[in-house]
């Protein structure tokens, strides 16, 4: 059966905030040009998971009316709180004068990223944009002379081994003159136009965090609308790993509260998930949550490389943006409006070529207009920060951030690198202390498979796995002998299990779990496992997240 074709103007990626900012940016520049947006997700937002503070910047030059328009910004932040965990029980609170200027969060809010995509969909449609959830970017398609065309989605109903079933459907082809990828973190397409391109020659290595978040109904008495607390040491720094916590209080009740993990950690016996797990027993995030009730669980790999690390966003036919090309501002730990405007400024790119009749080439002003944006000023600003935090630990990073932000505004003479890529840095499991996690209460800390479930994740069981590998003999006769097999730990969601079967071992994946957050993808210390997309509509489905 013959794939069927549509054409457009512009083919975007992913109904994040990069890709929908463009999708409304190219309709506010001309109602002529022909937009789709594909979502794998179910719905528009069910993959979409996020800290989230946000800062309104993009958002208010895409809609200087937002809040008329009823955008779901409903919680403005109070309040800010740092703590540098110094232990199980103990905590310093950091002065504010201390803090870098980057972790100040006046004039932000704090919201479901999920929410403010569904609501920044609802305008995309308004201006007549065409956005089809449910439906995976599997495949970049070519033009003869090398050019991307656009994309399949991936066939439907394709059984586990590979043979089409009844209810088989063909992915469909859809043709742009341009295409924009913005998967977000790890996007796999984007991971093959990097490579196919070279778009990250002279680049340091892409470096990433796991995030793990959970929202939480709190008691009224424990409940603080608008206060934010960012934590840093304990539990990572136990393990010489790096990262931090957070607790946001939304409207309604509502707590949200995660830890990101930084991926460069070298100890294989590290588990994000139950860091997380022993994070929320700590008395300066227990007293928000006890007595509450855990109500969402998801789990999202970050972009955190910044300048150093950002490939060339152009190449023929297309352009990366948002995550998918690195734009997170790790010194904030906000992404969302550096997304945005790097969709925005595509956009106003795009635009300019189709009104000039061209189409399939490089768009080359992109990156001129990047770099006079204030993105990319912003960037530049906090280019240190993450070689800083992997250089000397959080706090002498933190000391040093302070001192090159505050007080030199990002223009000392040096940009520091950070050239050994994260799944690189495991040592050998025998050269490391193993961690002996705590059973979790029921209470505070729960186990992966309940937390899976309130993710509200599920798959098509008889399809092929999504979870590729490489070579199927690496994890049980490399990985397992060397690093104990990380992926048991790394992975948040209990896809990957060594199972024992009398003197044998197997290594089993149980793709039902998956979370999409490609931590895996990411930290395999061989780069055995690549992750592919599932059939469209599979994943969580996060409410509010």
């Amino acid at each position: 059966m013959e794939r069927e074709s549509m054409e457009y103007d512009v083919v975007i990626v992913g109904a994040g905030p990069a890709g929908l900012a463009a999708a409304i940016k190219l309709r506010q520049i001309n109602e002529d040009i022909a937009v789709c947006v594909v979502e794998k997700g179910s719905e528009v937002g069910a993959h979409i998971l996020s800290g989230a503070v946000f800062e309104p910047t993009a958002l208010n030059e895409l809609f200087p009316d937002w809040k008329e328009r009823g955008a779901p910004l409903e919680t403005a932040v109070n309040g800010d709180d740092i703590y540098v965990l110094r232990g199980p029980e103990s905590a310093l609170k950091v002065p504010g004068m201390l803090v870098p200027s980057t972790m100040h969060n006046e004039g932000n809010y704090i919201i479901s990223l999920g929410n403010l995509c569904r609501w920044l969909a609802e305008q995309a449609e308004a201006l007549g944009v065409e956005i089809f959830p449910g439906f995976a970017a599997a495949e970049v398609l070519y033009n003869e002379d090398g050019s991307v065309k656009g994309i399949a989605t991936g066939d439907m109903g394709v059984g586990m081994n590979g043979e089409e079933k009844d209810s088989y459907m063909p992915g469909m082809e859809l043709h742009a003159k341009y295409t924009l990828f913005a998967e977000g973190c790890r996007g796999h397409l984007g991971k093959q136009l990097i490579a196919k391109f070279s778009l990250d020659a002279d680049r340091d290595p892409q470096h990433y965090g796991i995030g793990i978040k959970e929202i939480w109904k709190v008691d009224s008495d424990k409940h603080q609308q608008g206060l934010v607390v960012h934590t840093a040491g304990w539990p990572l720094d136990e393990s010489d790993s790096a990262g931090g916590g957070f607790l946001y209080h939304l409207e309604d009740g509502q707590v949200v509260v995660g830890l990101i993990t930084d991926l460069s950690y070298s100890n294989p016996h590290v588990s994000p998930f139950d860091e997380f797990q022993r994070y929320k027993h700590h008395p300066v995030i227990k007293q928000y949550l006890e007595g509450g009730q855990r109500v969402a669980y998801g789990a999202r790999a970050i972009v955190k490389g910044g300048l150093q690390s950002q490939p060339k966003m152009a190449f023929p036919g297309g352009l990366l943006i948002g995550d998918d090309a690195g734009t997170l501002n790790f010194a904030k730990i906000k992404g969302n409006h550096t997304a945005m405007k790097s969709g925005m400024l595509a956009a106003e790119s795009v635009a300019e070529a189709l009104a000039a009749e061209r189409g399939s080439d490089e768009l080359s002003d992109y990156s001129e207009r990047y770099k006079n944006s204030w993105a990319w000023k912003e960037l530049h600003m906090q280019r240190n920060f993450g070689p800083a935090q992997h250089k000397w630990g959080n706090i002498l990073g933190s000391a040093y951030a302070f001192i090159d932000i505050n007080l030199f505004k990002g223009k000392l003479p040096w940009t520091l690198s950070d050239s050994k890529a994260d799944h690189a840095q495991l040592k050998p499991a025998a050269d490391c202390k193993k961690i002996d996690y705590p059973k979790p209460d029921g209470v505070l800390s729960f186990d992966k498979l309940s937390s899976v479930f309130i993710s509200n994740t599920n798959h098509e069981e008889d399809q092929p796995c999504h979870l590729t590998l490489k070579d199927n003999d690496i994890p049980l006769n490399h990985n397992l002998p060397i690093y104990d097999e990380p992926a048991q730990r790394y992975c948040p969601a209990g896809v990957y299990e060594v199972i024992e079967e009398g003197d044998s071992k197997r290594f089993q994946i149980n793709a039902q779990n998956c979370v999409h957050c490609k931590t895996c993808d990411i930290k395999d210390p061989t780069q055995n496992i690549v992750w592919i997309a599932p059939e469209g509509g599979g994943g969580p489905n996060y409410p509010n997240m």
